[in-house]
């Protein structure tokens, strides 16, 4: 199919999926570099805790508290 066809079927409303390869679709920037980290245990065991209270592993609550970081000094 053409781009301009499935531009087309896209602006229309049409259901794209039978069109599309899902087997090898990626999600953008969804590659993990891994790192390590020294955090004083007081801090780690803070973090397992609420990881805990909220039934989420170590490693959500991180991610999630970096994203939350970032996103509330992200420059205006």
């Amino acid at each position: 199919m053409k781009a301009k066809d499935f531009d087309q079927k896209f602006d229309a409303g049409e259901d794209l999926t039978p069109y599309l390869d899902l087997a090898h679709a990626q999600r953008l920037g969804a590659t993990h570099q891994r790192i390590s980290i020294d955090l004083p245990l007081w801090l780690l065991e803070r973090i397992d805790q609420e990881a805990n209270q909220q039934g989420v592993s170590l490693q959500a609550i991180i991610q999630t508290s970096l994203v939350e970081h970032l996103a509330l000094s992200k420059p205006q």
